[in-house]
């Protein structure tokens, strides 16, 4: 049973990380190669999207699915 806040809490750490704790790996592999790139190619300015896209993914998956 995943706890939505330790999702967003792990994910926003490390992207997709949330994702893996509630058993995603998928997406938990989408977002941990995706957030690097984004945070390499457009010099960090959508590398923080990604951080909060990917922590509320996570969360938003573990409170509709608990």
């Amino acid at each position: 049973m995943s706890k939505p806040g330790v999702a967003a809490l792990w994910s926003f750490v490390i992207p997709g990380a949330g994702q893996f704790y509630n058993g995603k790996f998928l997406r938990g592999i989408f977002w941990l190669l995706v957030t690097p790139g984004l945070w390499l190619g457009t010099g960090g300015f959508f590398g923080w999207v990604c951080h909060i896209a990917a922590a509320y993914t996570a969360y938003s998956w573990a409170k509709d699915h608990p």
